[in-house]
């Protein structure tokens, strides 16, 4: 290879260094100025809803929305069909135990009747005179066994044909308060069809169901309260009356029954019911929204707003630190927090997705989480 070959190889080489050296140098400069521009700036500000923690009381209680049910209930109808020859009640009635309801044609079982008795009748005459004839050997044994047999034969035919008479009269099996009446005078009507209902309102039940962890909380005897919107701002006291010895495999929950006083009749089957259990003496925890915990296979989490003062530029200079806490009961929108905070420290009650330990942030209160510790359910 010549010199000039030579010189003008080296001189690429060079060239094409310089280009690549200039290059890097280029991209260094690049990426340390976005690092410094980065370290300067910081993360931005996050904006968070807060809450001083407070400590409140809390009064420890089983709370569930349950059914009101009557003590006794069913819909009157008939055993045996016929025509309505009577109607002895009105819609909504009070009535007593044994008051005639109403009458169905019974003309023909009591003309049988008559017949029927006649035959009991002559049946008790044939005995009486062939037991009398016995005495004298004027008739056998025999004669006044088959005697005694007809007349109880007649007795039963009779006893039947009255209890056939007895079915085309409905009474009230029990005493309560009628509903709607579903038949008129003269209508024909067909075995098993629905006359009316009755319901016994004083006392009344309510039926409830509570998770299969609340079960040793609860035994028969406990008092509790209840209250429905068809009561406005009443509260009834009421007294638990049985537990259902099975849990429901679907959802865990147990049934419960209890009796309310119903004096005056107002509360009425098919009504839903908030049911309240106390749980012992008032007691005094921290209380946030449920918003603000977050629920983690590790623990349960929150995060506390430390405040610095303001920064150089005059703004309020805020972050944030993680804390694991321990949660107990539960209230409508609220949670206890048995420890890990302490009152006074301000936590952050919604917006926590983007924070991490020592981020800053700062607060917006325009917008705060639900913290009802009794929030009302609509009736749908």
């Amino acid at each position: 290879m010549s010199k000039g070959s030579a010189k003008q190889m080296t001189v690429t080489v060079l060239s094409v260094a310089l280009v690549f050296g200039a290059v890097y140098g280029f991209q260094q400069f690049r990426n340390q100025m976005i690092e410094k521009m980065i370290r300067g700036k910081g993360m931005p500000p996050q904006a968070v809803s807060t809450m001083v923690a407070n400590v409140s009381d809390w009064h420890p209680a089983i709370h569930s929305i349950g059914s009101l049910r009557a003590v006794q209930g069913a819909s009157l109808s008939t055993e045996t069909g016929g025509l309505i020859t009577a109607i002895h009640f009105k819609s909504g009635d009070t009535v007593k135990t044994g008051q005639t309801l109403l009458e169905l044609n019974a003309a023909p079982l009591e003309a049988q009747l008559q017949q029927l008795q006649a035959t009991e009748h002559l049946a008790e005459i044939t005995l009486q005179r062939d037991s009398a004839q016995l005495k004298f050997k004027a008739v056998s044994q025999a004669t006044v066994d088959t005697d005694q047999a007809n007349l109880q034969s007649a007795q039963a035919q009779v006893r039947a044909q009255q209890a056939a008479i007895a079915q085309k009269i409905i009474r009230a099996p029990f005493a309560g308060k009628l509903g709607l009446r579903q038949v008129d005078l003269g209508q024909y009507l067909a075995p098993g069809s629905a006359i009316v209902t009755l319901q016994r309102l004083d006392p009344i039940y309510v039926e409830f169901y509570v998770p299969q962890a609340e079960l040793s909380r609860i035994h028969p005897g406990m008092s509790l309260q209840a209250t429905s919107d068809a009561l406005p701002g009443k509260i009834v006291q009421g007294r638990i009356t049985a537990i259902e010895p099975l849990v429901d495999t679907t959802t865990r929950n147990i049934k419960v029954r209890a009796q309310l006083p119903n004096h005056d009749g107002k509360l009425i089957p098919g009504l839903y019911a908030k049911v309240s259990i106390d749980q012992g003496t008032t007691e005094q925890w921290i209380t946030l929204p449920s918003t603000a915990v977050a629920y983690n296979p590790y623990g349960s989490t929150v995060f506390i707003v430390h405040n610095k003062g303001r920064s150089a530029d005059g703004k309020p200079d805020m972050t944030v630190e993680q804390m694991f806490v321990t949660t107990g009961a539960t209230r409508g929108d609220q949670v206890a927090i048995t420890s890990g905070i302490k009152a006074g420290d301000m936590v952050v009650t919604s917006g926590q997705l983007k924070l991490h330990n020592g981020a800053p942030v700062f607060i917006n209160n325009s917008i705060q989480p639900t913290n009802d510790p009794h929030p009302e359910v609509p009736e749908e």
